[in-house]
């Protein structure tokens, strides 16, 4: 900051204020060279302090850990339950997702207790947050021992990383775990099979990403059938969607390759027959042709035309079957009640007692996403706010929509939870250290906040 405030003409700067002014720029009161040089100096400066901060985060997070553990022995918590829910709490304090919070933690530990070059890195501005995590994340199948000989051979203040791009550090890593501890690379890659998913994140224009991470063998095998699945039909001129070919506009590789695929695991040529696809719209937006965006459970938010299109189309089968066997798409119009003023979502067509059924996926509408603050991962499962077995009741207000990992931190020691009265519904989650963080539903579509 000082460095900031002696820049340039000598007059001292604010944290985030420009250090000139364009018309004293354009009426010659100093070159523009030397404020062009002023402000690409206060971004180096500031890009080190806020490698700064990375390096003291990791330090306090690390410190966080160890009291934590200490804490929960003293209270007799086992050995092999301690420091369950301390990435939960880290994530909350940084206002990410559990998820990332847990990354984060783990990713302060090995740098505080294993690779204390490059941490020295980090805090000086050698190295960014980015730029330390792929190291880490590179030297993680090492043992201790190799990790810091590896941390002491790749030191970044010795120049080994200047001007080099993340490639080049994410190789010079791998080559110095290899040739440290090979077996143990080996080993990782082997291990890496069981990581193999599928996951489901939205994009723009009312589009997904489907992500298959597989071991490479059957990667390339999967896309190579996809690849000759779509040049068999270019070949034979069997392309998918008459009326855009006839058109003139022809099916590229890739749309053929994404039409095989959703054909083939859904056995379906559109893919959605038989699934539940939770579209929320309001009743204007439905029957009077209202701009209002819907909002899709697990994608987001849609624009207003698309949705009344899927349900005009689904519709349109349904009146004439015959035509379409094979992409029957059959609507289900249920309603769901709001109160006018803070559209809160109230009750649906019936109830039941447990979380089963048409309860759950009220819920589940209601929420949309895990209710942790800051984690918006799918919901898996439908919870007690207040637990049953400390006298919380199964209902609307004392359910709560959550992922696995949340659902299973609540349950550890020291966290709680409880339903406030709200305007809509409110949950406020309670942490070990004290610290309380509410979480509100989020709002249907429809509603707008007013303004006092």
């Amino acid at each position: 900051m000082e460095r900031m405030s002696e820049s340039g003409s000598g007059a001292a700067v604010a944290p985030g204020q420009v250090p000139y002014a364009p018309d004293a720029v354009q009426a010659g009161a100093f070159p523009a060279s030397t404020v062009s040089a002023d402000l690409i100096e206060q971004l180096r400066v500031l890009e080190e302090m806020k490698s700064a901060i990375c390096g003291l985060q990791a330090r306090v997070a690390a410190a966080f850990d160890l009291a934590q553990r200490a804490e929960q022995a003293e209270a007799g918590v086992p050995a092999s339950e301690r420091g369950k829910g301390v990435g939960a709490q880290v994530a909350l304090a940084r206002r990410e997702s559990p998820n990332r919070g847990s990354r984060l933690l783990g990713f302060a530990k090995a740098l505080v207790m294993e690779m204390p070059r490059t941490l020295a890195a980090l805090q000086s501005g050698l190295l960014n947050e980015w730029r330390a995590t792929l190291l880490v994340k590179e030297t993680a199948c090492l043992s201790v021992e190799d990790r810091r000989a590896v941390d002491e051979e790749l030191a970044p203040d010795t120049g080994t990383f200047a001007g080099k791009g993340d490639r080049a550090i994410i190789a010079a890593a791998k080559a110095a775990a290899y040739r440290r501890d090979p077996r143990s690379v080996v080993g990782r890659a082997s291990r890496a099979a069981a990581e193999r998913t599928v996951s489901l994140r939205p994009a723009p224009d009312t589009m997904t990403y489907l992500t298959a991470l597989l071991p490479v063998a059957q990667g390339v095998a999967v896309y190579a059938a996809l690849t000759r699945a779509a040049d068999s039909a270019r070949c034979r001129g069997d392309l998918a969607g008459g009326d855009a070919v006839s058109a003139g506009v022809v099916p590229t590789r890739g749309q053929l390759m994404a039409d095989t695929l959703v054909e083939r695991v859904t056995g379906t040529p559109g893919g959605i027959s038989g699934i539940n696809l939770d579209l929320v719209m309001t009743d204007r937006t439905l029957f009077q042709g209202d701009s209002e965006p819907a909002r899709l459970n697990g994608y987001g938010i849609v624009p207003a035309e698309w949705a009344r299109s899927m349900v005009a189309e689904g519709q349109a089968e349904q009146d004439q079957p015959d035509q379409n066997q094979d992409n029957e798409l059959t609507v289900w119009l249920r309603r769901l009640y709001t109160a006018p003023a803070t559209g809160e979502l109230l009750a649906t067509d019936s109830k039941v007692r447990l979380f089963t059924g048409r309860l759950r996926r009220f819920i589940e509408t209601r929420d949309d996403t895990c209710r942790t603050p800051y984690c918006d991962a799918p919901i898996r499962h439908i919870d007690h706010i207040v637990p049953w077995r400390s006298g919380g009741e199964t209902n609307l207000a004392n359910g709560a929509g959550l992922c696995e990992a949340c659902n299973h931190t609540k349950e550890s020691p020291g966290w709680s939870a409880r339903a406030i009265h709200a305007d809509v519904h409110t949950l406020e989650i309670s942490t070990p250290t004290g610290h309380s963080y509410q979480s509100k539903a989020p709002p249907l579509p429809g509603h707008r906040p007013s303004r006092t």
